[in-house]
């Protein structure tokens, strides 16, 4: 492959700019484009170029990770080094997360054909699908994170003529060999999430819990691609700094970039995402695990996304701690009594008790309906069991509050 020194970059308001690495990464808007087409909230329209010695943020937000990356480097390691401007060629289509398409004369993907969820939800025995899955849409790998996910367009299943009209789009995740039960972790998590009332996609679990579905939320009912940006992005830090900052800064910088009417909910829900995520016993809410959603920059829209990648990594790290810290420290069990301190202070919250308290009654029923799905995650119930007795005692006396305060 030849090595990427250029490519142009579009947002579905048309054409934003050109991208050039020219020893340092240099983005120049076009001279027609418009503050609707600008690729970040925190890079808007101007004629001065966007510099840096790496890569900017916006851009490296969907290159590939861990498992990806290295299926990448199987496939084309050996006639083609894998430096970021390659990556952000394969991974920065229109399959990417967001809203920022990235093009490049030498490289046009094929187009993909969808499958239907029904097929992604089977059991497949002995079979591998998420090896076919790979083989088929490696190359649509937009979406960073450690662990095997790839994105997938939805095939309806409703016909028009004599083809099946491709829909929405899904993001596929299975676990890897160090983490027994990942898919059925994520479901757990992900479904006391959506009990309490926290903004969740659609989410699913395979017949045989080998696979975690999430339909995208960047995505319009019609397919139309919406902005989102992480934590990461709109604080303008390479990814690699993911682990630094506090949850007390997210909240700054939710406070800073959502609109108005959408900042309290915003704050609620980043309050609500972190004490599920040390009740839980999650190690990995770091900034890219929060980000937000918006129409184009040049509108006032932008609110929290929905809430995504909630796992208990404690069931295999046993000595796991929080991924930022929470007053100046990251110990799980410290965090336990600074999160109602969080919740006035960071998140303005007026009853982080009873938020917690409805968390509580979350993981109740969940723990209850899926028993038998906890007990096929090696350590799980051994986690969730005393963190719940532990928050239980947190919340004596304060009544779960309504999903709408």
């Amino acid at each position: 492959m030849v090595k990427r020194t250029s490519m142009t970059v579009s947002t579905p308001q048309g054409l934003s700019g050109q991208l050039d690495y020219v020893g340092y990464y240099a983005f120049n808007y076009a001279p027609s484009a418009l503050p609707p087409s600008a690729v970040s909230l925190g890079m808007p329209v101007r004629m001065e170029p966007y510099e840096d010695n790496e890569l900017m943020s916006i851009f490296q937000m969907n290159l590939p990770e861990g498992h990806m990356l290295e299926m990448l480097q199987r496939r084309f390691g050996k006639t083609s080094t894998l430096d970021p401007m390659l990556l952000l060629a394969m991974a920065g289509g229109e399959a990417g997360i967001g809203r920022v398409f990235v093009t490049s004369p030498e490289f046009t993907p094929g187009a993909a054909m969808g499958i239907e969820l029904s097929q992604l939800l089977a059991d497949q025995g002995t079979g591998d699908l998420f090896q076919e899955l790979t083989d088929a849409y490696l190359m649509r790998s937009g979406v960073s994170g450690m662990q095997p996910k790839l994105l997938v367009p939805e095939q309806s299943g409703a016909v028009f003529g004599k083809a099946l009209l491709p829909t929405r789009e899904l993001i596929v995740k299975t676990e890897g060999a160090h983490f027994p039960g990942l898919a059925i972790n994520e479901y757990l998590c992900m479904s006391i999430a959506k009990e309490a009332g926290i903004p969740v996609p659609d989410f699913f679990l395979s017949a045989d819990n080998k696979r975690f579905v999430m339909r995208r939320f960047d995505r319009t009912q019609a397919g139309a691609p919406i902005g989102f940006e992480d934590i990461a992005v709109l604080a303008g830090l390479n990814a690699s700094w993911k682990y630094s900052l506090s949850y007390e800064q997210v909240a700054q910088i939710l406070n800073a970039y959502c609109s108005v009417e959408h900042r309290r909910a915003a704050l609620a829900q980043l309050f609500d995402q972190v004490a599920l995520s040390v009740l839980v016993g999650n190690g990995d809410a770091h900034l890219k695990n929060f980000g937000v959603t918006y129409e184009n920059p040049a509108q006032d829209t932008v609110k929290m996304s929905p809430a995504y990648d909630i796992v208990c990594t404690t069931c295999y790290l046993p000595s796991d701690v929080l991924a930022l810290t929470l007053n100046h420290q990251k110990g799980l069990l410290a965090a336990r009594v600074d999160l109602e301190d969080f919740g006035k202070n960071s998140c303005k919250v007026v009853d982080p008790l009873a938020r917690i308290a409805r968390l509580v009654e979350a993981m109740h029923v969940v723990m209850y309906t899926e028993s038998d799905r906890i007990d096929q995650v090696p350590g799980l119930r051994q986690c969730f069991e005393p963190s719940l007795a532990r928050f239980e005692k947190l919340v004596t006396g304060h009544p779960p509050c309504l999903l709408d305060s």
